[in-house]
């Protein structure tokens, strides 16, 4: 009852030390240092070939060194690929996370910056907005929406294309490695008309990240997915026309996977 101050009784936060999560994971550090010892390795070998090849003659000296620059030089190209597709991935999560942020001065700079890429002639348009709601909409209704059009058309494009290919196919296993292949090219597709052109890391990088877009899209698409299963895995449906409810479930399977690698590449959030 009395008003006097209690210093026992007031709470002091205590600052806890807690270890961030590392950025390279083991098998990703094994890989790398393979990767680094075999490269390094076959750069010496290689090196050591040169030089004894010049002591033997001069002209299979400049041939061998030719044979080996055009060697490594598609290799390293190869790998610069790699980085830069995983680099523009890391651009399209800061540009999510920027156009997420619902500061006026971030969504704008944000806006701006996906505009110069995907449609410039948005720009004197999108420099006079100061609304971050209205700077999102017009993204949404004009390079958002003509990219999601072109994105379910590439997916209706696989769809058929699978249905025809396992209606072609004399194995199950065959329409598994067809549905699967179709699958990572759709993936590659869609990528590229997002201004990207992923290798093998950043395909599997993709692949990740669709998977996770596959959720939302998936759960907005809950009730068409349903129906469409329950039509297409009917018993009867089945034993009348064989394959075609296998292949109809691919095709379905085709445009969610359009739409969730369309959801991965597209910065500007859903409404």
């Amino acid at each position: 009852m009395e008003e006097q101050a209690a210093p026992r009784l007031e709470f002091n936060p205590v600052p806890l030390a807690l270890d961030s999560a590392p950025r390279l994971t083991t098998p990703a550090l094994a890989l790398s240092g393979a990767a680094v010892l075999a490269i390094g390795f076959a750069l010496l070998q290689s090196a050591n070939f040169v030089v004894d090849q010049f002591a033997r003659s001069a002209t299979l000296g400049w041939l061998t060194l030719a044979v080996a620059i055009a060697g490594f030089g598609l290799l390293a190209a190869g790998i610069l690929r790699e980085i830069r597709t995983l680099l523009a991935l890391g651009r399209v999560d800061r540009l999510r996370d920027d156009l997420r942020s619902g500061e006026a001065g971030r969504v704008a700079d944000a806006a701006r910056r996906w505009a110069a890429q995907a449609e410039p002639s948005l720009l004197p348009a999108l420099r006079q907005f100061n609304d971050p709601d209205a700077a999102l909409a017009l993204l949404r209704s004009g390079p958002g929406q003509r990219l999601r059009g072109a994105a379910d058309m590439l997916g209706r494009t696989a769809a058929v294309q699978v249905v025809a290919g396992i209606a072609a196919m004399p194995s199950p296993a065959l329409d598994v490695a067809l549905v699967g292949w179709r699958g990572v090219r759709l993936v590659r597709q869609i990528a590229a008309l997002y201004g990207m052109r992923p290798g093998v890391l950043g395909t599997l990088s993709l692949l990740r990240r669709t998977a996770l877009s596959a959720t939302v899209v998936g759960a907005a698409e809950f009730a068409g997915n349903t129906a469409a299963h329950a039509f297409l895995s009917n018993p009867l449906l089945a034993r009348a026309i064989g394959d075609v409810a296998g292949a109809g479930l691919a095709a379905r399977r085709m445009t969610v996977l359009a739409r969730a690698t369309a959801a991965a590449c597209d910065p500007v959030p859903p409404p």
